[in-house]
């Protein structure tokens, strides 16, 4: 298994909170990866919100290549951070030559662009600099998108953000979700490590998505150039939300609805029944085949939590206005927010889906037997 955190705050928050508290659910995962996506960014970050930012790691060569080949599409380097040292890495985890953060100014031209259009182009930018890298081993690149930083590694969560010194105030976030890998199906590939992302969209996993060859295929068959890569069984969990908001033009609430329909059955009571039943027809190659709890952030800032029809995958929310935790376990919750009303905990359930707005006020609980809100 892995074990998985999210904090969503009013006040910024170092990664190394949710490196910590992945810490302390250990027994959950082997210390063989780490995954981290902020957003909702400060520092000299936010100053610069609306500018696309890089993710990823670069030999030498990977960074002459990677500014030849930005120069060339028309982006300008804004501000960058660049991680590196000189100490030992911790047991497992390569040497690296340097980890990159940077933004970048949009090419001329592109504030006449929709923002569909932006959003495709940046997507395309990633995807090539991610082929480029994968045929040289040079660059690998997380995300290209604004107010989005991404940083994976192998090796042991805490010591990596220890090595990497990732408690700097220029990291600091008020969304951060992380991941503690447990190797088990796939081999160690930063590009199988959760948490994934597309145009704004993040998941990340705890379970075995045994449906994963046919939701593949589905996904592949729409002809949209973000849905590829599959280093992990997780991937289409992201492709999946990303599929049903940006697609089909439905909210987060029909997520669930889905990778996991109701039964035949269940649809029949449903108020939305007639809706619900053409959704399960079309969507039918999307229905996962558990256990999975994942856990998720909009470009909205609104974090989330699902379980699949099994619940065989902890999960727990938790906190009080303006800082709430979304873990796999009571214990990450415990070190995160101590003080909180306890009796306010939730743990969903197979039917549920468990959202925090940006606003950050309440959790809100809703079953899949509630009425769905309008499409439109």
């Amino acid at each position: 298994m892995c074990r998985l955190f999210c904090v969503t705050s009013d006040e910024p928050q170092s990664p190394m909170l949710a490196l910590r508290a992945l810490d302390v659910m250990r027994e959950g995962h082997d210390g063989s990866g780490v995954g981290l996506f902020l957003t909702d960014l400060t520092g000299p970050f936010a100053e610069l919100k609306d500018k696309p930012i890089l993710s990823g790691i670069f030999t030498k060569d990977g960074l002459r290549r990677l500014n030849d080949f930005m120069n060339a599409l028309g982006f300008w380097p804004l501000y960058r951070l660049v991680i590196t040292t000189d100490k030992e890495p911790p047991p497992g985890t390569p040497k690296r030559d340097f980890y990159l953060i940077q933004v970048y100014e949009y090419p001329d031209g592109w504030e006449n662009l929709d923002q569909e259009e932006k959003e495709f182009r940046l997507m395309m930018t990633r995807l090539q600099l991610r082929w480029m890298g994968e045929e040289k081993e040079d660059i690998i690149v997380f995300s290209f998108w604004p107010d989005v930083i991404m940083i994976k590694e192998v090796g042991d969560p805490l010591l990596v953000g220890e090595y990497l010194r990732l408690d700097r105030k220029e990291l600091q976030a008020r969304v951060i979700m992380a991941q503690g890998r447990q190797n088990t199906n796939y081999a160690i590939n930063l590009y199988a490590c959760h948490p994934f992302f597309i145009q704004g969209i993040a998941t990340m996993t705890n379970g075995e998505n045994t449906a994963f060859v046919p939701i593949r295929e589905f996904l592949l068959s729409r002809g949209f150039p973000g849905y590829t890569g599959y280093q992990s069984d997780s991937e289409v969990f992201t492709h999946i939300l990303h599929y049903a908001l940006k697609k089909l033009g439905l909210k987060l609430e029909y997520y669930k609805h889905l990778i996991t329909p109701l039964t035949d059955e269940e649809i029949k009571r449903h108020p939305n029944r007639e809706l619900l039943r053409r959704l399960k027809l079309a969507c039918r190659p999307l229905t996962i085949d558990g256990p999975n709890c994942v856990i998720g952030c909009l470009p909205d800032k609104t974090v989330f939590m699902v379980q699949d029809r099994k619940k065989l995958r902890p999960g727990v929310v938790g906190g009080r206005p303006g800082f709430y935790v979304l873990c796999s376990e009571m214990c990450g919750l415990d070190f995160a927010v101590p003080d909180r009303d306890k009796s306010q905990d939730f743990q969903p359930m197979h039917l549920d889906t468990v959202i925090v707005y940006p606003d950050r006020r309440e959790v809100r609980r809703c079953s899949q037997m509630e009425p769905l809100p309008p499409l439109h």
